[in-house]
Formats: C-alpha cells, sequence, structure tokens
C-alpha cells in the first residue's frame, strides 16, 4: 500500500476510533448503572453528566496514547490481526493511565467498576468497528464501481513486482490496466489479462481510457528517453511515480524534500522524524531529571562506599562517542581501581569478547564494590546527567569507545545515528555476553525499527534484567 494511503486510512481509523469512545461511555455507563446492579450487590452511582469530565479526558487521551504507541501508522486493512491488536493494546495502555490518573489526583468519586466495563466495552467497539470499516469500504467501491487504474511503463522484474503488489490492493481499489513495454518486440510471458502496448502509444492510451497513474519501472538509461513521455503524463495531469530499483543504495526511506525552491530527493537510512525524535528527547528529560531526584540518596551511599572501600576518584570519566561521532565524557561509579587503565594491556590475551571491545568475565581489576554497581548497573547511575546534558537516551545503542569505532566495519558505524543509551535490543538478550557481530546487528535493528512504542517496550523490558543481574559482567 502507498505510504500516503496508509496515512489517510489511519486518519480514518482514528476519527472513528474516536466516534465509538464516544459512544463506548455511555454505553458503559448504563451496563454499570442499571444492569450490573441487578445481578451484583453494586451500590449506586453518580448521574453520567457527572463524568463529562472524564470522557473529555478520554477523547483526548486515546489519540495521544495511539500515536506513541504507533497505532494509527502504517494502517494495512489486510492485517486484521494487527488492527484487533492493536486495538486492544490502545484501550488497555490508556485505561491504565487513567486508573492510574484517577489515584494520583484521588478522584474518588469515579467508579472504577465503570472504567473497567468501559474498557471492555470500548475494545469491543474497537475491534468490530475496525473490521468493519474496511469491509464496507470494499463492499462500497466495488457496487459504485470506484477505481483506481494503474499502467506500469515496463516489463522486467522490478515492473512485474510492483504489479504484484497493485493486485493485492485490489481489495483497496487498485486496478492494473497493463503494462507499455519499452523495446522494439513485445515480451510473450506476460498475463494475458493485461494488456500490453509499446511505449510510443501511451499518449493515445491516455486520451482514449482512464489512467490515474503511471508507473515508470525502467533502467536509468530508459528513463532518460522517456521524458518526453514523462512530460506528457505530467500535461496530461497523471499522477506519475518512478521506481528508484536503478539506484545502487539500500536504504530505509526515500522521499522528496524542498530547500527552498529546490527539490532535493533524500535517502534516510535511520530515524528523521523530527516530532518524535523531539518527544524521545522531552521524555527523556523528564524522566531523567525525576530518576536523579529520586535516587540522590542512593547515589551518595555509593558514593561514600567507594570512597571508603578503594582509594581513587568517586566519578570515573571516559570519552565515548556518541550521536554522529560526537565524542562526549561519559560518567559512571568507579568500579574499578584507580590505574584500572594501565593494567588493561597486561590483561589484553584474556578478552572474552569479540571484536574491538574489551570484556572479563573475573577481570582482577573490579573492586569488590564495583563488581556488586555493576551486577545491578549502579554503577551507570550518573549516566542520569549524561541523559540530561543530552549525550545520551535511556532507549540506544551504547556509546563505543574512540579507538573501538576506528576498528568497525563500514555497516557497523550505522550505530552510531542514534543517540546512545543505556539499553537497547541487546540487554535484552544477553548483556555482556552477546558476541560482537550479534551485538552490532541488534543495534541496526533498533535503529530500522525504532518508534517511541518500542523505546518504552525496551525499557520496561530492561528493568527486571537488571534487578536480576542477568548477564552482567
Amino acid at each position: 500500500m502507498f505510504a500516503r494511503r496508509s496515512v489517510f486510512f489511519g486518519l480514518r481509523c482514528l476519527a472513528q476510533d474516536l466516534a465509538l469512545t464516544a459512544l463506548a461511555f455511555p454505553i458503559a455507563y448504563l451496563v454499570r448503572a442499571h444492569l450490573m446492579p441487578s445481578l451484583w450487590p453494586l451500590g449506586p452511582i453518580y448521574p453520567i453528566y457527572r463524568y463529562g469530565n472524564l470522557l473529555v479526558g478520554v477523547l483526548l487521551l486515546w489519540p495521544v496514547v495511539g500515536w506513541v504507541l504507533g497505532c494509527y501508522r502504517r494502517i494495512d486493512p489486510r492485517e486484521k490481526l494487527r488492527l484487533v491488536r492493536e486495538a486492544i493494546i490502545l484501550v488497555s495502555v490508556s485505561s491504565t493511565l487513567v486508573l492510574a490518573g484517577l489515584y494520583l489526583f484521588r478522584a474518588e468519586y469515579i467508579s472504577r467498576v465503570l472504567v473497567v466495563v468501559f474498557w471492555a466495552v470500548d475494545i469491543a467497539f474497537l475491534v468490530l468497528g475496525r473490521l468493519f470499516l474496511f469491509s464496507a469500504g470494499a463492499w462500497f467501491r466495488d457496487r459504485m464501481g470506484r477505481y483506481r487504474y494503474f499502467l506500469i511503463v515496463g516489463t522486467d522484474g522490478p515492473a512485474r513486482e510492483l504489479a504484484q503488489f497493485i493486485e493485492q490492493g485490489e481489495s483497496f481499489g487498485d486496478r492494473l490496466i497493463g503494462f507499455a513495454y519499452t523495446g522494439s518486440k513485445a515480451p510473450t510471458d506476460l498475463p494475458v489479462r493485461y494488456r500490453l502496448l509499446p511505449v510510443e502509444a501511451l499518449p493515445e492510451l491516455l486520451e482514449t481510457q482512464p489512467v490515474d497513474e503511471v508507473i515508470f519501472a525502467v533502467t536509468r538509461e530508459e528513463l532518460g528517453r522517456l521524458e518526453p513521455v514523462m512530460r506528457r503524463c505530467q500535461e496530461e495531469g497523471v499522477h506519475t511515480r518512478v521506481h528508484l530499483d536503478f539506484l545502487p543504495l539500500n536504504v530505509s526511506r526515500v522521499y522528496l524534500e524542498h530547500l527552498r525552491d529546490v527539490p532535493l530527493l533524500t535517502f534516510a537510512s535511520g530515524p528523521d522524524s523530527e516530532i518524535l525524535l523531539f518527544l524521545k528527547r522531552v521524555m527523556d528529560l523528564a524522566l531523567a531529571i525525576s530518576a536523579l531526584v529520586l535516587a540522590l540518596p542512593a547515589m551518595l551511599a555509593i558514593a561514600v562506599l567507594i570512597r571508603v572501600t578503594s582509594p581513587g576518584p568517586i566519578i570515573y570519566r571516559q570519552t565515548r562517542c556518541g550521536l554522529g561521532g560526537r565524542r562526549f565524557t561519559l560518567y559512571k561509579f568507579r568500579s574499578m581501581v584507580a590505574n584500572a587503565e594501565e593494567l588493561r594491556a597486561e590483561l589484553e590475551p584474556y578478552n572474552e569478547a569479540e571484536g574491538p571491545i574489551f570484556k572479563m568475565r573475573n577481570d582482577p581489576r573490579i573492586t569488590p564494590v564495583g563488581r556488586w554497581l555493576r551486577r545491578f548497573s549502579f554503577d551507570e547511575l550518573p549516566q542520569l546527567w549524561n541523559i540530561v546534558q543530552g549525550d545520551m537516551s535511556f532507549v540506544g545503542p551504547r556509546p563505543p569507545l574512540p579507538e573501538e569505532v576506528t576498528q568497525y566495519e563500514t555497516w557497523q558505524r550505522r550505530r552510531m545515528r542514534m543517540r546512545p543509551g543505556l539499553t537497547c535490543l541487546w540487554a535484552l538478550e544477553g548483556r555482556s555476553r552477546l558476541r560482537f557481530k550479534r551485538w552490532m546487528e541488534l543495534d541496526l535493528a533498533y535503529i530500522d525499527n525504532w518508534s517511541l512504542w518500542l523505546d518504552l517496550k525496551i525499557f520496561l523490558k530492561t528493568i527486571p534484567y537488571v534487578l536480576r543481574g542477568r548477564g552482567a559482567f
């Protein structure tokens, strides 16, 4: 499905979810106020108008949670299980936040049973609504003949692949007219159900048959020769697309952007949504400041332990590489002897890690207190200040040492295109026990699939791993 259409479906889905949520609330109230007391000994509740503020808050909260969780991005009506799963997650997370808010603000007058009933009714409405929305749309489109007609210029592998994708979109009203070949001979192995014509006949076809979009799936050389045909499509007002398969690049996103009036074709292989990245930064900042305040007594106690058990500084400072290779000073509670860096050369033969990193299970440089700090990651608490400064995030690839980066292969350097963090996917798969290559692959997988919801899942899943001291040297 085209990305713009996916956005449109997302907006439709959002509007429908809000309408159904607004409908589910009074129904849930009727169930709680009239049906349930006849079945269970429940007390009366306030009149429904007393819950107007709650309904307004719900209608404001649901879209925000849905956007953060990515429930309205990349909507594909064919993925019915995903639509159902995301509706359940959306209502469950939002309802949990509502209950937490009621507890936090001591809103005793609001029935908790009502919230639970609303949770169940809203899930049922949203699931049925999402399934019905796209089924009804397909039925209406077939009855009214509302189709969008495509023609593909080209007949090679990329063109046939696009034809398959368009065929998969027939339930959305997509219809493939046929192919326009660019050579002197027409291919004989294309499906007979599609029209086949020379590209020179394309202008005549535009005059005699509805064509909404023309997709050029040809080589770079052919594209240059087909400029007059593309210009004719533009003059006719036909939506024109160009398949970029001929570009020797493997990137996640390609889009056109303008610098003033200059069009620039942009290739992005990492997160580039300024709004979502800004939200990630705001969340990092708020959580880091809160964590610093709450952890201050524990950090003072750790500082005293380090001071009385081992000579040397309390805070260990080390130069690391951050976003885009920018260097910054990383802060940790010192967990080794003061001259640990000088002793590393002697221990190099005992390195248990692959690649440019150094890991040793029974490293003799680690102090008794430091071993305990490392086991539960307490030595990393000062990195909350790195997050406040903007050098790090809670979730992201771990910041490497400059000397490690010089030994990276080219593909491994892309992991520095995301702000480094305290935890990431590698923390859920073994922390220090991971092989170096697998570590790099997980970091790149995180970058390629990044979302605020993914950050939240990784952060929450990391907490029990850290508390159990799992996988740490």
